[in-house]
């Protein structure tokens, strides 16, 4: 099963910040539209359809509030970004009250927006109900309901931290993700620089439960040395 790229529209007037972003982004799986100027960046914004929005609050033609209130207006749910100016709290609010979901402060950590760009994506995908219901290697998977089951089997329960582990293998797919990844995207640890066997001994249990041989998975592939990747 193919998994469609996540689109990310950045709407952003610094060219060299746009690009920056945009080559982060495509580097990590994303499809990237950049917008120099709000009217812009709300037309493409409306033409669509995008997994997230990056608005820069600073924007000629139309400020990104102008153009949040525009998008919230019409009813685009589109998952945003603000990305705002240090120590401008007050943007920060009201970003959010406008509908923004989340926001980002100059001068920022590009690790930082990917990570925040990618929770929103799995969390958008899973609310609209995208991908939630695959099949991998005879094993059928349904997400939102936590389970998975080969034929003729009884339905293998799923814990939320197991189905959050696939969905993002999956969102990640052909891209080796690292136990330092699992454990800032998916654990959300301030830092991955942790001693800890959690994410193999996780991974572990997963694969018995969903892998024909889990001593030769075909599901979730170890990349040695490296860390894991999707096998479907």
């Amino acid at each position: 099963m193919t998994v469609e790229k996540p689109r990310v529209l950045i709407v952003e007037d610094e060219p060299t910040l746009a690009e920056g972003l945009k080559e982060a982004l495509a580097f990590q799986g994303y499809e990237c539209e950049i917008a120099e100027d709000g009217a812009t960046g709300l037309e493409a914004a409306r033409r669509g359809p995008f997994d997230v929005l990056l608005l820069d609050v600073m924007l000629p033609e139309l400020s990104g509030f102008e153009v949040i209130e525009a998008l919230r207006a019409e009813g685009n749910k589109t998952p945003t970004i603000m990305l705002t100016a240090k120590g401008a709290e007050d943007d920060r609010v009201q970003g959010l009250d406008l509908g923004a979901d989340d926001y980002v402060t100059k001068p920022f950590a590009i690790r930082e927006l990917v990570s925040r760009v990618g929770a929103q994506v799995r969390r958008a995908r899973m609310d609209r109900g995208d991908g939630e219901e695959f099949e991998v290697d005879g094993m059928q998977f349904d997400l939102g309901r936590l389970e998975c089951v080969r034929s003729g089997d009884e339905p293998v329960p799923l814990t939320p931290r197991e189905g959050e582990i696939l969905s993002y293998l999956r969102t990640r797919k052909g891209n080796v993700v690292t136990r330092d990844e699992f454990l800032l995207e998916v654990w959300k640890y301030p830092t991955a620089n942790v001693e800890t066997r959690t994410v193999d001994n996780t991974l572990a249990a997963l694969r018995k439960k969903i892998e024909r041989n889990p001593a030769d998975p075909a599901i979730i592939k170890t990349v040695r040395g490296k860390g894991y990747r999707w096998g479907g």
